[in-house]
């Protein structure tokens, strides 16, 4: 039989969840059977780690989900642990989950980790043995890298004999190696348009928020200065992408004879609001000033930012930031720890057409970041515009308003909830109708593309 391997969907996160359970059935008369018996992985943290993309399954002819491997990157900043990896016990001794294993070492490898960690029993044939025969020692049990771990299993009454720790540590990359990078989505928490400049643009107020979810730039150094695309992007033409021109745009600034070959994985929605596109391109020129070994200060990078588009700057500033401007001028501010639902309706929004339509408000009322702070969301002007003009995401707002102020990210068509807990995110997202594509994901402080550059910029 043969089978695949694909970054695990939120809609696999229940039969995921399924294999687990199946797995653990193995276990039934083992000393650790009492501890694993009431285990189960809650819904609402595999689909966080599902957005997060560190989750992949391993697909049958069918395209069932057969086995699947979750990372988990709250470990040293240069290592991260498996959290689990399942396979149905009738697909068991197939090498799926020996495939499952060394994907996830390899994305480790390439997203700049220097060490794969995990947490095991020591007599169970495919559990210890199974990790020494793909390059797993152990290490001591008093390793400050799995202090949680031995505190969980005290707090789950584990017999600490049965345990077992080891690490894995990855080759480091060689020049020419594909490296894989960051790209995270963003939301407008408000955006209020004040005026139109002498120039055409307009000023703007605005609060990016950056979230833990997005694409994923794949990049390799190449010599002889060509820059390619390594696939198609359904509905980006090559003289239109956004990652293509930064690294040309970066390789001209610099002088620099070094190419490279770039290849993206989109997840977040063409013309929603969320700043694929421009988020894209902050992690080329992110990437490739660390892979080409240009040195350039962020300040030079943010200067090619505004190059590419208002919104590629806070992408690569990577921090939640007050904008003003055309966007451009950036605060970073302190937001609190808060989740989404984001909401997917199927529409691309014209950007350009919403700012030249006779009807947008330019003028309104400029506010403070202090009234912000203090609790003040202003309106974002384009929602009356969006409304009127695309029904599907009328429909998506009074569809998410219903649990809460559903609101407009940019200019659309996203739209999204903000809610306290993760789990209120996931709940409303999972009774989504089948019309829009629902996504539960958490803000952050500080971007997943600023820790993968200190991941691979950290020496060997």
């Amino acid at each position: 039989m043969d089978f695949g391997i694909a970054r695990a969907r939120s809609d696999e996160v229940d039969a995921l969840c399924a294999i687990e359970r199946a797995a653990l059935q193995s276990f039934r008369g083992h000393r650790a059977w009492p501890y694993y018996a009431d285990m189960a992985i809650p819904p609402a943290v595999l689909q966080h780690a599902v957005a997060r993309g560190l989750v992949w399954a391993a697909h049958d002819d069918a395209g069932v989900a057969i086995g699947f491997v979750w990372l988990e990157a709250e470990a040293a900043p240069d290592s991260i642990a498996i959290a689990e990896i399942d396979v149905l016990p009738a697909h068991g001794r197939r090498g799926i989950g020996a495939a499952l294993l060394e994907h996830a070492c390899d994305w480790a490898r390439a997203a700049g980790y220097r060490q794969v960690q995990l947490a095991t029993l020591a007599d169970v044939a495919w559990n210890a043995p199974f990790y020494a025969r793909h390059g797993f020692v152990r290490v001591a049990k008093g390793d400050p890298g799995f202090a949680a771990d031995r505190e969980r299993d005290r707090d789950n009454g584990l017999p600490d004999d049965l345990r077992v720790f080891m690490r894995r540590t990855l080759p480091p990359l060689r020049p020419g190696d594909w490296t894989a990078w960051p790209a995270p989505a963003k939301l407008n928490l408000f955006l209020r348009v004040l005026g139109r400049r002498a120039d055409g643009y307009h000023e703007l107020q605005t609060v990016f928020r950056l979230l833990d979810w997005g694409d994923e730039i794949r990049i390799r150094v190449v010599p002889g200065g060509a820059i390619t695309r390594n696939c198609a992007v359904p509905g980006v033409a090559p003289d239109a992408d956004l990652t293509l021109r930064a690294a040309q745009l970066l390789q001209a600034h610099a002088g620099t004879d070094l190419g490279a070959e770039i290849a993206v994985e989109k997840r977040i929605p063409l013309g929603g609001g969320l700043g694929g596109g421009s988020s894209d391109a902050a992690t080329v020129l992110v990437a490739l000033n660390q892979l080409w070994a240009l040195r350039l200060p962020e300040d030079a990078l943010l200067g090619l930012a505004r190059q590419l588009g208002a919104d590629v700057a806070v992408f690569v500033a990577g921090r939640s930031a007050w904008a003003e401007g055309v966007g451009e001028r950036l605060t970073p501010v302190a937001l609190p720890r808060r989740h989404y639902v984001v909401l997917d309706p199927g529409v691309q929004v014209s950007t350009a057409q919403l700012f030249r339509a006779p009807e947008l408000t330019r003028n309104g009322p400029a506010t403070t970041i202090s009234s912000f702070v203090s609790g003040e969301i202003p309106e974002n002007a384009f929602t009356p515009l969006v409304r009127d003009r695309y029904p599907q995401v009328a429909a998506a707002l009074d569809w998410l308003g219903q649990f809460g102020p559903a609101r407009l990210s940019g200019t659309g068509g996203c739209v999204f909830l903000e809610t306290r807990s993760f789990a209120r995110a996931y709940a409303v997202a999972r009774r989504c109708p089948p019309r829009f594509v629902a996504q539960a994901v958490s803000g952050v402080t500080l971007s997943a593309l600023q820790q993968a550059l200190a991941r691979h910029g950290a020496p060997a």
